[in-house]
């Protein structure tokens, strides 16, 4: 029973406690002066509605500037969308450009490559890139 007696008391404290942290945290926020937002136990319920709306003015502060936080955050995310979209399809495109270039020898080769997980070594991969630049030379020849 005598620990019952105790807990309103803990429990008003702690209130006391979280709103004096709270105004002094919010006025901060606010750039208010602290003595005037005080409580003690002689408060009056102005008082406490006065620190209500300053708690809910600050409130809608963070709110508002994480709002513009995220825009901000959003706006970057869309532009690196878009830059990556454009260099997927600048790659598809150079991909299939390499397709056809390549001859049956060289794809079943790449292929085999993938299967295994095995990276191509340099020379193979300087050949393949060599050899494609002659069908297009050839082809580019004639009609230059």
């Amino acid at each position: 029973m005598n620990a019952q007696c105790c807990r309103p008391v803990a429990m008003d404290l702690g209130v006391y406690q979280l709103r004096h942290f709270s105004i002094s945290f919010l006025s901060s926020l606010l750039g208010t002066d602290t003595s005037s937002l005080r409580l003690d136990s002689s408060s009056s319920g102005a008082s406490v509605v006065a620190i209500d709306n300053k708690i809910e003015q600050a409130m809608d502060l963070v709110k508002s500037h994480l709002m513009y936080a995220v825009r901000e955050e959003v706006e970057v995310l869309k532009e690196q969308i878009k830059e990556l979209i454009e260099k997927n399809s600048q790659l598809e495109q150079e991909n299939t450009l390499l397709k056809t270039l390549a001859s049956p020898e060289q794809l079943a080769q790449f292929q085999a490559q993938l299967q295994t997980g095995s990276p191509p070594s340099s020379s193979q991969s300087q050949g393949t890139a060599q050899q494609p630049a002659q069908p297009a030379s050839q082809g580019s020849g004639p009609s230059a």
